[in-house]
């Protein structure tokens, strides 16, 4: 309680609608298999998930950090506490079946073979069952608030996108500073929690970064006013940093991590496109990006580029709008 104490991930993962949708999360499946099944069964689920849950984190910004679990001591803290409970869980139910004798088991065997509706003797005791149950339910509770901090410090960074003017005057050779704190973050918070959460678990805590930074690339285009060239490689720039710190992770998923880094690329890329091959591509992919990002691409001022006063609603007429 003292590491999360009003601390804006722990708030979060109290709210019906955070924790709904992070049962939704194709990733869940991941945190399941980790805790055994405790977990109900996973509901099929896409990127839309993770768009519902990045857009409603991006919609409490700005993002404070004294809102945040800063403190790296505190994270380890629930990474370990996250094990023990799991190891705890895993003694009850051990001590639990240590109360069952071979002979009752046949007992309950034989009751089910005949057909007959017996409670079941051979079961976990009940005060047992429930204490492992409840122990399980905090780890998974503590692994939870990890991801939901990580995800936030991800927003917390990239929020930076949006106070600045990517016009730039010439090609730089290293990422933003915002992105170098993060990725340096995610590394060292990486190598800590590695000796007290097992690998499946950190892909859990760590592979929620990607999708809510894609989404915070895109979404910021909305809020600026000029972008050139030299900006949209800049921003590339940012997204592949960002790749090589996630794969450096060993059980993190590149791929996925690659999709929505190369979804960056392709939504900044636009910016570089005459209007009437954006045109031919919005036609092509017309639910690739929302009608709200492909009208910030026209929004944007990009020096050099011609944009027709009708543009939009040519765009929307595509968009069937």
């Amino acid at each position: 309680m003292q590491a999360v104490l009003e601390k804006q991930s722990y708030i979060l993962l109290s709210r019906s609608d955070v924790e709904s949708l992070m049962r939704l999360d194709p990733a869940n499946a991941s945190l399941q298999n980790s805790f055994g099944q405790l977990e109900n069964k996973i509901p099929e689920a896409g990127v839309e998930v993770e768009i519902e849950l990045s857009d409603l984190f991006l919609d409490m910004c700005p993002i404070k950090q004294e809102n945040l679990i800063h403190d790296d001591q505190k994270l380890i803290l629930l990474a370990s506490l996250s094990d023990s409970l799991e190891y705890l869980a895993d003694s009850v139910e051990r001590l639990g079946e240590s109360f069952i004798s071979p002979s009752t088991t046949a007992d309950n065997k034989s009751h089910i073979h005949q057909g007959r509706h017996t409670r079941s003797t051979s079961a976990i005791p009940k005060n047992l069952a429930s204490l492992a149950i409840e122990y399980r339910r905090l780890a998974i509770d503590c692994v939870r608030v990890l991801r939901l901090e990580m995800q936030l410090e991800t927003i917390y960074h990239m929020q930076e996108m949006t106070k600045r003017e990517y016009v730039e005057d010439q090609d730089a050779e290293d990422p933003d500073d915002f992105i170098i704190s993060l990725t340096t973050q995610i590394a060292r918070r990486d190598e800590e929690m590695a000796p007290y959460i097992a690998e499946s678990k950190r892909n859990y805590v760590f592979g929620g970064i990607s999708s809510v930074a894609a989404n915070a690339s895109i979404k910021a285009l909305a809020q600026m006013k000029s972008i050139n060239l030299l900006g949209v490689q800049q921003i590339c720039r940012n997204s592949i940093a960002l790749e090589q710190a996630l794969a450096a992770i060993p059980s993190i998923d590149s791929e996925a991590v690659q999709q929505r880094v190369d979804r960056v690329r392709t939504f900044y890329e636009l910016l570089n496109l005459p209007f009437e091959s954006l045109l031919g591509f919005v036609g092509e992919q017309e639910y690739l990006f929302s009608p709200k990002e492909y009208l910030s691409v026209l929004k944007v001022n990009v020096p050099g580029r011609e944009i027709p006063i009708d543009a939009e609603r040519r765009i929307s007429q595509i968009l069937g709008h």
